[in-house]
């Protein structure tokens, strides 16, 4: 349907419903420049596509209760309006792109029931968000949820403390035979210089002598 004002020429779509922000709205009029892609509870199936990302006028975004599968685009990071994004009850993988940290009038996001992992990202509208926008993916961790994801730069693997284990012992034995060279070689100087200057004990100092004389001979 097409208006004309005062003002300009204004499109209109009727009787439309929405899921947006989390709840379902029949909207009796509304602009086709308040720009929504709702295609929830649908059997879509493979990855979502990059090219969303190019829709920067996007405002809401719901792609609920479908079978999509793989990770979700970091480009949707580039959907600078986007108000509302919703991904839950899907099949979708790996980490949640730190580029969504780039939404900053999201009011609404809701990843959960996916296979997602790995820490939630941090700062602007993420701080915002609670549990359950990620609930139902057991592989996350980090604020909001309980689940710690630790010191990743101060955790190592057991098979590194097992090498660096491997590594002190070997430190420790050439340690131990460096100290025992030094303290034998100390102790030899020491014993040679009072056996020389005191003449005793007089068995050794007659083997000292036999030997010098042979090397003398020779």
């Amino acid at each position: 349907m097409t208006g004309i004002f005062a003002n300009g020429t204004w499109n209109y779509a009727f009787r439309l419903s929405f899921t947006t922000k989390g709840l379902e709205t029949e909207f009796e009029k509304l602009l086709t420049i308040w720009t929504a892609i709702d295609f929830s509870n649908n059997q879509f199936n493979g990855e979502i596509p990059k090219t969303l990302g190019d829709l920067h006028s996007l405002l809401v975004l719901n792609l609920s209760h479908n079978c999509l599968t793989g990770p979700i685009p970091s480009s949707l990071g580039d959907l600078s309006e986007l108000e509302s994004l919703d991904l839950s009850s899907n099949q979708l993988q790996g980490r949640i792109p730190t580029e969504l940290t780039n939404l900053g009038f999201l009011e609404v996001l809701n990843l959960s029931h996916n296979d997602l992992k790995g820490p939630i990202p941090k700062g602007k509208q993420f701080d915002t968000f609670t549990n359950d926008s990620y609930i139902g993916n057991l592989g996350l961790c980090g604020l909001p949820l309980s689940k710690s994801c630790g010191n990743d730069e101060g955790t190592r693997t057991p098979a590194r403390l097992d090498r660096d284990g491997d590594d002190d012992d070997g430190i420790n034995w050439k340690f131990s035979i460096l100290m025992g060279y030094g303290c034998g070689l100390v102790l030899g100087l020491s014993t040679g210089y009072i056996v020389f200057a005191t003449g005793k004990p007089w068995w050794f100092i007659r083997i000292y002598e036999r030997v010098r004389q042979r090397c003398a001979k020779r």
